[in-house]
């Protein structure tokens, strides 16, 4: 009998647990679980004054109006202001574009910007939304893993219920987690599991998937450093391929 390798034990039990949930939801006669599990990924939550500081400012912004385009993420994201500047006052600062992007983000800490103000008196066309990738893995203290891969897809899934529920004029152009790590990187199986799941979040009319990921990636699967140094966040050559890559959807949306 094969032995799983470690770093995927908690993939597999993902997986189980996500089976288990589907098949449980789908029994009306299934006993009730003993154990209530609790997913931080949907609890919206802040973070330190730093934070707050950014949130409060885009509050500030979101208040002006004049948003047309809403990019809202995490490190990714927020990456426009400098690494990705340059393609940002290109393509999307003559369009009105916000970008709403805080590094270190994880799905409860948007969820917590969009309840507290960061989304009144806008109505964008379309927001531009990744979020997810610092749900996966595993806290840097104590090595606790942050947060199953079931759990951040409903984690997701929530990011996008909310912002229909609160936009409900907006087109959600939702992108697939980017790739991340070497190809043994357990969070790189995360991340692909992920995005196999809110996939099916496009309902075809106001939430389309977008999956760039190929675009970033050589023939073999392997990440270039050329395009992402660090294996996760984009250099202005890979801020190029993103704009590149998303254009032509982003334009349909905005028509």
């Amino acid at each position: 009998m094969k032995r799983i390798s470690s770093w995927l034990l908690p993939i597999v039990a993902s997986l189980v647990f996500l089976t288990a949930t589907e098949s449980f939801a789908q029994d009306t006669n299934a006993p009730v679980p003993s154990i209530a599990i609790i997913n931080t990924a949907i609890i919206p939550a802040p973070r330190d004054e730093k934070w707050m500081a950014r949130h409060e400012g885009f509050v500030q912004e979101a208040r002006k109006g004049g948003i047309d385009i809403l990019f809202l993420g995490d490190s990714i994201t927020d990456g426009w202001r400098n690494k990705g500047l340059n393609v940002w006052n290109k393509y999307y600062a003559p369009r009105h574009a916000a970008n709403f992007g805080i590094g270190g983000d994880r799905t409860q800490h948007v969820l917590w910007r969009m309840e507290k103000g960061e989304l009144d008196g806008i109505k964008p066309k379309v927001v531009v939304l990744m979020i997810g990738t610092n749900n996966t893995g595993k806290e840097n203290d104590a090595g606790k893993i942050r947060n199953t891969v079931p759990e951040i897809i409903e984690g997701v899934r929530v990011v996008v219920r909310e912002l229909r529920a609160k936009l409900p004029d907006s087109k959600i152009l939702l992108l697939a987690i980017f790739p991340r790590g070497t190809l043994d990187d357990p969070q790189r199986a995360q991340v692909a599991l992920i995005n196999t799941v809110i996939a099916k979040l496009d309902d075809g009319r106001m939430v389309k998937f977008l999956d760039i990921n190929p675009k970033f990636l050589e023939a073999d699967g392997t990440l270039s450093t050329n395009i992402m140094p660090d294996l996760l966040h984009p250099n202005e050559q890979g801020y190029q391929i993103w704009a590149d890559a998303m254009g032509p959807a982003l334009d349909e949306m905005l028509k």
